[in-house]
């Protein structure tokens, strides 16, 4: 089915939120389904769907930042490349790394899809850094959660809720983070290495050492450290691997998943996410890429998906079908029954008609 687009052609002197706000309110009312779009930098994630277009795009700018305060605000459509040279210029940065999967990616997909990048385990997920959003609920009601300051409070962090949901709870419209400043020096280390067994032995016994490691990765090739922050010679002579001037490029370009692991032809993408110690999964001949000290295994595999989440979940894990494969079928790790209510639950609270990017992650919802 064609479904005309919303929100591209809107005058840029009146107020976008209101008309997106109208246009939720008039899709609630006829029960119509709405796909919610930024720059499509991150089409490719999660279950392929329908739905006449909501596009955020226009929603632009960034509303406050306060450099003293390590906190910045922009609306849902601002390009993430303008944030991060806004914040660089300050020589601050996102610490959660995020990627941008091209040049049209946005503040609100950033965060309603909550992909962290290679400094994850060592600074922070993108749910760490969030302190408040605005956002639209499946009513067009514009609800505001949290603030621009951190806060030990009981109950749900709603607005944390947002990050990662894909757009099925609400449609962002703005977004307070905190940031952190760059690491004032950063080198990478390199050692030769075809082992997996030896590599995921060596991020452990590194990550729990008292080295500033911000990254980590191991190609099949290789085993790289990446280190950062004050004085940081000591901790690089620990680690016997020799200095690699290519480092920067490497992390960005692992980072936007351009190296030739991810790009060359060959079977669906999966995301595996298991504890650290997990020795080498034997799901595929093809060798895997791991980040995040051991905790992120990306795959390429042919195996039935039912085989590859089975093996994943006797070691405590969960997998994802990443890019490529079947886009209609469940892409994310099934959850458990009652963890799969206590979403829908929530999802109805928030999205009663269930019109807000339906079966984006789930199936029935």
């Amino acid at each position: 089915m064609a479904y005309p687009l919303i929100g591209s052609r809107f005058d840029m002197s009146s107020d976008i939120s209101a008309q997106l706000q109208e246009s939720v309110q008039t899709a609630m009312t006829q029960s119509v389904p709405l796909k919610i779009v930024g720059g499509q930098s991150k089409a490719f994630y999660g279950r392929a769907m329908e739905g006449q277009i909501l596009s955020i795009a226009g929603h632009q700018g960034i509303i406050s930042y306060e450099p003293s305060e390590l906190v910045i605000t922009a609306r849902a459509g601002t390009p993430l490349q303008e944030i991060s040279q806004t914040l660089a210029a300050q020589g601050q940065c996102l610490a959660f790394d995020p990627p941008h999967f091209g040049e049209t990616a946005t503040w609100g997909g950033t965060i309603a899809c909550g992909l962290s990048g290679p400094a994850r385990p060592y600074q922070g997920a993108a749910r760490d850094f969030v302190l408040g959003v605005k956002c639209l609920n499946g009513k067009g009601e514009i609800l505001r959660f949290g603030g621009q300051v951190m806060k030990n409070v009981a109950g749900y962090d709603v607005s944390r809720l947002m990050v990662g949901a894909l757009g099925t709870l609400g449609v962002l419209l703005e977004i307070s983070c905190k940031v952190l400043p760059l690491p004032a020096e950063e080198i990478t280390l390199v050692k030769p290495m075809t082992s997996e067994k030896e590599a995921l032995a060596q991020m452990i016994f590194w990550g729990n050492q008292t080295v500033p490691l911000t990254a980590s990765c191991f190609d099949g090739e290789k085993l790289l450290f990446r280190l950062g922050g004050i004085a940081i010679q000591p901790a690089q002579q620990k680690i016997p691997a020799e200095v690699w001037n290519e480092g920067n490029l490497f992390w960005i370009e692992l980072r936007e998943q351009r190296l030739p692991f991810f790009t060359a032809a060959g079977p669906p993408l999966w995301r595996l996410s298991v504890p650290p110690t997990t020795p080498p999964l034997e799901l595929s001949e093809e060798k895997q890429l791991i980040e995040w000290g051991g905790a992120l295994r990306w795959l390429r595999s042919d195996l039935p998906a039912e085989t590859i989440r089975a093996i994943v979940a006797q070691v405590g894990g969960h997998a994802t079908l990443f890019r490529g494969g079947d886009r209609t079928s469940e892409v994310f790790h099934p959850l458990a029954n009652e963890l799969e209510k206590l979403h829908r639950r929530l999802k109805e609270q928030f999205d009663p008609r269930l019109i807000l990017n339906p079966r984006r992650m789930a199936m029935n919802w």
